[in-house]
């Protein structure tokens, strides 16, 4: 199983009790209305798939969560510190008016000088703008996501189209 094929909903913080259950931490939003009985944890660089036999959301973005097969306290904290991922069918689509700037991840960047560049990789949040990551040329480029730099997000067909600084891309590309 491929991370690439999943998404990140959260990471097991420890064991709970003697016969298995864990406290889950929850970092995606509104997890309760995505429907799933069985959760991928990446255990040594692999998703392995596990049947979740309960779960009950607290506050504080944690849940109790109880796997089959997990019946012990010590198959519990094997699991500790593990991320917790679902696969991307399960995602919820984000209703148009939902959208911002940091769901660009995985979009197809296009710039108008340079074509295709390539999949974004990450959003990252910097205090004065939101910054852009991929690989082009098999070297990381970064840009800016402003209303300078962006021309038209086509949000169904997940691209972005650009108009890059000059120069910005041959800073990345010498060396």
């Amino acid at each position: 199983m491929k991370t690439e094929e999943h998404f990140r909903i959260g990471s097991i913080l420890k064991a709970k009790g003697l016969k298995g259950e864990m406290v889950m931490y929850v970092d995606y939003d509104d997890i309760e209305r995505i429907k799933f009985n069985s959760i991928f944890i990446e255990v040594s660089g692999k998703l392995v798939p596990y049947f979740v036999s309960s779960i009950k959301y607290l506050q504080n973005n944690q849940a109790y969560l109880n796997l089959e097969d997990v019946d012990s306290v010590e198959k519990a904290s094997a699991l500790a510190k593990k991320d917790i991922y679902l696969p991307n069918k399960l995602k919820p689509k984000k209703k148009k008016e939902e959208f911002t700037l940091k769901d660009l991840k995985g979009f197809l960047a296009v710039d108008e000088k340079h074509g295709e560049l390539g999949i974004i990789d990450d959003v990252i949040e910097y205090p004065q703008q939101l910054i852009a990551t991929l690989y082009y040329n098999n070297k990381e480029v970064m840009f800016p996501l402003n209303v300078e730099v962006i021309k038209g997000i086509d949000v169904e067909g997940e691209e972005l189209y650009l108009d890059l600084p000059e120069g910005l891309l041959d800073i990345y590309l010498e060396g």
